[in-house]
């Protein structure tokens, strides 16, 4: 096996071939790398990707959502953590700097929603947009899939919730705004911490901490509710600051709270030791051993009656300090269900949808 560059600039540290793959790829540390070669650029690429559907469904008991839409597969904010990476390994991608740098859109999305939201048995039911990836990424400003699909949802009355760490949430308050005022929006916002300097390393290209709490008041200034997820906490290294973001969130207009633990499935444990052995070496050991401690003894367990929270005193601590700091302040509301009762196909795509029925 030969020495290989690792490009530098991303969250991961490593490219190992997906775990579906025949032949296996992993860079080594020959003395030479670095010294002499200068790390080659990592460049992103964005490859269409002709989806027949755009809305995925679901029956997982923990994640809240039946179906949901994902604009993107792969996502250059490149957090380390992401549970999404091993997706990628179903692309013949690896979960590591291929997942940051190789990336897929449905430019599409818009007019697959509507065809599929025209459907006669269509039964109305809240869509989650970003389930997997993050649906404001980077490419997004370019190429408005995200906005595309929420223009459909404003013109159907659907009701919808979105999940981001990205301050680019915020550009489309025009539209959220005004569906906010009929119940059919609820976003989140993820904040895993206000350090600056450990978000530039935990999340590389993702929005910094102020810039996601600028996003909050703007969405909650048009009436959007806004919760705040402290997403994932992980122990020994941010669950210190589990407080005080739930402060600042409340502050800039939060409506309410949630938090995962971190979870490290398939390659996303080896990505993310590698990610402390550089980026917190003093405390990796001890971070690894606080996570085994949330997981029964193991890297990650997925039963899915505790995944989400994990088990054990470590856990069940957080849990104590998340409720009485969602109490604190004023975070623990009711949320308020999404309105399916609105839903109706506008006249100009029945006619569309008319007029192909009467083609086939």
């Amino acid at each position: 096996m030969s020495s290989i560059t690792v490009p530098k600039g991303r969250g991961a540290s490593s490219n190992a071939s997906g775990r579906y793959e025949k032949n296996r790829q992993e860079g080594f540390d020959d003395g030479w790398t670095g010294d002499d070669e200068p790390a080659a650029p990592l460049r992103t690429s964005l490859t269409p990707e002709r989806a027949k559907k755009i809305i995925t469904r679901n029956d997982s008991p923990d994640v809240g959502f039946d179906r949901s839409i994902n604009p993107y597969r792969g996502c250059e904010h490149g957090c380390i953590y992401c549970y999404a990476r091993p997706a990628h390994a179903w692309m013949g991608l690896s979960p590591g700097l291929d997942f940051e740098s190789k990336l897929f859109f449905k430019p599409e999305g818009p007019r697959l929603l509507e065809q599929e939201l025209c459907a006669r048995r269509y039964v109305c039911k809240p869509i989650h947009i970003g389930g997997n990836t993050d649906p404001y990424q980077p490419v997004e400003r370019e190429h408005r899939v995200t906005r595309g699909l929420i223009e459909v949802l404003a013109r159907f009355n659907h009701p919808f919730s979105i999940i981001t760490k990205s301050a680019l949430i915020a550009r489309d308050a025009d539209i959220m705004g005004p569906m906010a005022e009929k119940g059919l929006v609820r976003a989140a916002v993820s904040i895993t911490t206000l350090d600056r300097q450990l978000a530039r390393a935990m999340e590389p290209r993702a929005a910094t901490p102020a810039k996601r709490l600028e996003a909050i008041s703007r969405l909650t200034d048009v009436g959007v509710p806004v919760t705040v997820g402290f997403a994932p906490v992980i122990p020994g290294l941010n669950d210190h600051e589990l407080e005080a973001v739930l402060e600042a969130a409340k502050k800039a207009g939060a409506t309410d709270a949630m938090y995962v633990t971190l979870r490290l499935p398939l390659e996303i444990k080896d990505l993310f030791r590698e990610w402390l052995a550089e980026a917190r070496p003093d405390r990796a050991k001890r971070i690894m051993s606080l996570i085994r401690q949330t997981r029964g003894g193991r890297d990650y367990d997925p039963d899915w009656s505790q995944r989400m929270k994990g088990t054990g005193p470590v856990a069940e601590l957080i849990a104590t300090r998340f409720r009485t700091a969602v109490k604190r302040y004023h975070l623990d509301g009711p949320r308020p269900a999404l309105d399916v009762s609105q839903f109706r196909v506008p006249p100009e795509a029945r006619s569309q949808l008319d007029l192909f029925d009467l083609a086939g």
